[in-house]
């Protein structure tokens, strides 16, 4: 990430900011101030608001990435410098994650409906569809981080629309068994460049020096 001092990165669904662990690391090794922001907020206008907040903290315009849902979080944001878009969605103006997604969406044969309305990732599920690529200690330790989700993030709209007017980059996963790599060409025609990965849903996980020099 040249000549960028501040990065943002931004989770999806199930998942937490020690998920980027590996990849804040990588970044911080080479002189970046790193932000990763809780979300799980209670719908996609309060993460966006919450991911808003650290922008607005920043001394310059920052980068910010997006993971799978991240990528809705990020598209309403203001302010920023580059967006980068991580296997993730990128929608248009009344556009959610779900609706691109499709009802077929390859992740859905691994979330399980819970008794509180929250949903999950089945543990002996989630190394497959998400760290395909990792190690099984990698793969374990992130699985373990996995948590319940509440409903109607993914239906969410975003209330602006930020990369039809700055700098962006989609980072396309190959071997992705979450987000479907047909889907995720499809939506880095919206981005100005795209990279693509030899990786699973997760190459913060299994490469991250990789990822760290294709933002």
């Amino acid at each position: 990430m040249e000549q960028r001092t501040e990065v943002i990165l931004v989770h999806g669904l199930w998942h937490q900011p020690a998920h980027f662990d590996r990849l804040a690391d990588e970044l911080r090794r080479q002189g970046v101030t790193v932000h990763v922001p809780l979300l799980h907020r209670g719908s996609l206008a309060a993460d966006s608001a919450a991911v808003q907040e650290v922008v607005d903290a920043c001394a310059d315009q920052p980068v910010v990435l997006g993971h799978s849902y991240g990528g809705s979080v990020i598209t309403g944001l203001e302010r920023v410098g580059h967006l980068v878009y991580l296997a993730a969605f990128v929608p248009a103006a009344g556009e959610s994650g779900a609706l691109l997604g499709g009802a077929g969406a390859l992740v859905n044969h691994a979330v399980q409906q819970n008794d509180d309305g929250t949903t999950s990732i089945k543990p002996e599920m989630a190394g497959d569809v998400l760290y395909a690529d990792c190690t099984a200690a990698e793969s374990a330790w992130a699985t373990s981080l996995l948590v319940r989700q509440r409903p109607g993030h993914g239906r969410g709209v975003p209330e602006h629309i930020a990369w039809d007017s700055i700098e962006t980059t989609y980072i396309l996963c190959e071997e992705d068994k979450a987000l479907d790599p047909g889907i995720q060409k499809r939506m880095a025609r919206r981005c100005g460049t795209t990279v693509s990965m030899a990786s699973s849903h997760s190459p913060f996980i299994s490469s991250p020096a990789e990822l760290a020099g294709d933002c």
